[in-house]
């Protein structure tokens, strides 16, 4: 009878419980209504839950009901799966941390990233899977706390969506490299769309880091050198990916791609830059591309300027940023700088203090790849003890919750995971990938027309060097990961087909034992580099064109490295010398994230072809571009200097500092070093000519007010379709400050047929004159100025001049 009763006592909790469960099941469902969600689950419409309430009078009232607590939640980032955030899926446990009052994004959830074992799981693929698993995270948020404040799910993109599987693209310098507006920003529609149709609702790009000295890591994830085409290229990408509904984050915010040096890991710090010089080249993208494409997010770099640590800095994060610029978007640190307040600038006693000071400046919310309590913990320690008020507080987390709402989250906060599987990585997309393969590639030599190559004469091909197999620079950390990759030698081998014979030897590894110390003191080839480089002699002596892929890869170039050398690393020059030494024609094919400083290749080699990191589809781009049956149209978007003494030298720069030493006349006695440019800003050779006719300048005189008309005939002259990229340069023949020799003002890539001619129209704005006078306004002067157009910076075919009244 006791086991009786006992039994029916345990069943009936059973039921209690179950029925408990069914009611909160209904409760859930009751939050969803019709046109709107009950995300406090009070029972009623709130204004912070009406779609048709403007979003400042939403914001104000969801503050009005939020704690301290779920104030300071929206403060921080939880770096997603296998970073911090160690569940895949929402349990029990969660309860117990400090989001169940919420986040302000989760980043990188559930992506897999192939160099992270712990990231690696099964709901990044199939594309449906994963949308399905961001839902359900998202669903947690929504339902399991008090406000049920949706989370902005963040993610990389500079190389493509930073997923799995996603669509790759070419690194960030050879997108710049293509100089094609109008591609940028379909490459920006895909990443947008990718990331919407996955639950993504926040993207971090562009990187608007204009790259001055080629020694840094980072060259390769940048668009090029010079401050318009950044700015550019930047708009039209972070206008795609918004277009599409999600946030782009701009980064990296500000004066970052120049530490001391040049030298990125460690260091990352005191960038050397002029006042005058840090607005008109480090800010100049970030202004324009806030003041026109209006993107959602900034990224706080974690550098200081003259002294202030940036993401410390209320000049930097509140004063230009917002205040000048109009920026209404919330700032997320980049990983760690915050704490590099207190333990590398040293300008915070303690982590705490650096937290007040973020606060403050006007950063938003704190990134690292550490549990977001521990800033969340002091932060409410600040409030509590009146350090940080409240107004601060609510004017921060505001912006975070002005995004929000931008994006729709909290009127449709789930993706339909129905659409993913067709709309990520469609063919139309691998279409475009290849297509943008191809238009970053530059040819820089091309002797006797060398290149193409005629498949009917050439019959055997020794394909050779370290990087002719390599596909691992095809896949980036901050890209697409899981795609097949081509590699330089298998394209080949693809198109060549049965028709051409195909060899192949490495010839030598990227690097040498010992290196980099062999680039200060070098050492003999061993016996095993010896045979290498033999056995690449001996086979091309039975081949009619040697192709050597030459270069680095991602272990030598990228995030947290930068070198003390530009030349090939290890035996890669001393393998092209051999096999130069043989007689037969080598074809230089380069696979590189930065420029190099190879004379002996320009001196000597016959052909040479640019194409930096490709994507996954590089090689097929690249034995297209070989053979002929694509015509390389891309221009430099970095100046590649001869030696590692004449750095800095890149474009724009100011008149006399790339000047030579005079041998003649006063003191003309300066023949101890080498001048000018291996190849400047701007360059790129084609398989065709163009000519420039017809300059037309209107009006020739104009107020400051006034906008410029420029127009300029090109036609192409030779016997193949090709891609001519037309740059127009401005140039200021007298001013109140020293102002840049010339500086970029338009560009355009056209494609012309033979004998095809085209008329190109340029607007010159007011603000494509402006300098920073000496009162450091942005100002108009009148006088003359010439508008100047060619084929690179130093090509200039025409010039006319105009006045400003």
């Amino acid at each position: 009878m006791q086991l009786h009763w006992t039994k029916q006592i345990s069943t009936g909790i059973l039921l209690v419980a179950l029925t408990t469960q069914m009611a909160n099941a209904q409760q859930k469902n009751n939050i969803y209504q019709d046109g709107w969600i009950d995300f406090n689950k009070n029972n009623r419409k709130d204004i912070f839950e009406d779609p048709r309430q403007p979003v400042d009078k939403r914001i104000q009232d969801l503050l009005s009901q939020m704690t301290l607590e779920e104030k300071t939640c929206q403060m921080a980032t939880l770096y997603g799966y296998g970073r911090v955030l160690k569940d895949e899926m929402p349990n029990a446990g969660w309860k117990d941390q400090v989001w169940k009052d919420g986040i302000a994004n989760i980043d990188e959830e559930l992506n897999s990233l192939p160099y992270n074992r712990k990231a690696q799981t099964e709901y990044s693929y199939p594309f449906s899977k994963h949308a399905t698993a961001i839902n359900t995270v998202q669903r947690w948020f929504v339902e399991q706390t008090r406000l049920g404040i949706p989370v902005d799910f963040t993610n990389e993109g500079i190389h493509g969506l930073c997923q799995d599987r996603a669509t790759p693209l070419c690194a960030p310098i050879g997108i710049g490299s293509t100089w094609n507006k109008a591609l940028v920003s379909r490459a920006g529609h895909i990443v947008g769309r990718e990331a919407k149709l996955l639950g993504y609702t926040n993207v971090y790009v562009p990187i608007l880091d204009p790259a001055r000295d080629p020694r840094w890591g980072r060259v390769v994830e940048c668009y090029g050198e010079d401050p318009f085409l950044v700015a550019e290229l930047g708009k039209q990408m972070t206008l795609g990916v918004q277009d599409e509904g999600v946030a782009a984050t701009l980064k990296h915010f500000a004066v970052y791609s120049v530490p001391k040096g040049g030298r990125d890991g460690d260091a990352r710090t005191d960038p050397h830059v002029a006042p005058r010089e840090m607005h008109q080249i480090y800010l100049y993208p970030f202004r324009r591309v806030i003041m026109e494409a209006h993107p959602m997010g900034v990224m706080s770099s974690y550098n200081d300027y003259d002294g202030v640590p940036i993401t410390g800095s209320y000049y930097f994060l509140t004063q230009l940023l917002r205040q000048a610029y109009g920026f209404t978007g919330y700032v997320v640190s980049d990983s760690e700088a915050v704490e590099y307040l207190f333990s590398k600038h040293h300008v915070a006693a303690d982590y705490k203090e650096a937290v007040r000071q973020v606060v403050e400046a006007g950063l938003n919310v704190r990134t690292n790849f550490t549990p977001p309590e521990q800033f969340i913990m002091p932060l409410r320690e600040l409030v509590k003890e009146g350090k940080v008020s409240m107004k601060t507080i609510d004017s921060r987390v505001a912006d975070v919750l002005r995004v929000k709402f931008r994006l729709g989250l909290f009127d449709q906060p789930y993706t339909n995971p129905k659409l993913a599987d067709k709309g990520v990585h469609t063919p139309e997309d691998e279409a475009f990938a290849l297509q943008l393969n191809r238009e970053s590639l530059v040819l820089l030599k091309n002797d006797k027309e060398m290149l193409p190559l005629n498949k009917q004469q050439v019959k055997h091909i020794l394909v050779t060097g370290p990087l002719a197999d390599a596909t691992t620079h095809a896949v980036s950390r901050y890209g697409p990961s899981n795609n097949k990759v081509v590699s330089v030698l298998e394209g080949i081998r693809q198109y060549a087909g049965k028709d051409i014979d195909i060899q192949y030897t490495p010839g030598c590894d990227i690097v040498n034992p010992g290196w980099p110390g062999t680039e200060l003191v070098p050492t003999p080839l061993d016996a095993t580099e010896q045979a290498s480089i033999a056995e690449a002699v001996s086979k091309a002596k039975a081949a009619d064109v040697i192709i050597a892929v030459v270069g680095e890869d991602e272990k030598r170039v990228g995030e947290s490295l930068s070198r003390t050398d530009l030349s090939l690393p290890g035996r890669q020059l001393q393998l092209l010398q051999a096999l130069h030494a043989t007689g037969k024609p080598v074809i230089a094919v380069l696979i590189n994230g930065q420029p190099l400083t190879i004379n002996w290749e320009q001196q000597n080699l016959p052909a040479i072809l640019e194409a930096w990191f490709p994507g996954p589809q590089g090689g097929t781009a690249i034995a297209e571009t070989l053979f002929g049956d694509y015509n390389p149209g891309g221009r430099l978007s970095v100046t590649f200097p001869k030696t590692m003494g004449q750095i800095e030298l890149n474009f724009p720069f100011k008149p006399g500092s790339h000047a030579g030493q005079p041998s003649s006349g006063n003191n003309g006695y300066g023949r101890t070093s080498v001048n000018g440019a291996l190849y400047p800003f701007g360059f790129g050779l084609s398989y065709t000519s163009f000519a420039y006719s017809n300059l037309v300048v209107t009006p020739e005189k104009q107020a400051s007010q006034g906008d410029i008309q420029v127009s300029v005939d090109i036609t192409n002259t030779g016997k193949r379709k090709g891609d001519e990229v037309v740059q127009l340069y401005l140039k200021d023949k007298i001013s109140s400050v020293t102002t840049y020799v010339m500086q970029l003002r338009g560009f355009e890539r056209i494609s012309l047929e033979p004998g095809e001619k085209k008329t190109l129209h340029f607007v010159l704005h007011p603000d494509d004159l402006a300098l920073l006078d000496r009162n450091m306004n942005w100002t108009v002067e009148p006088g003359e100025f010439e508008v100047l157009v060619g084929a690179s910076s130093e090509d200039i075919k025409l010039k006319k001049g105009f006045v400003i009244e």
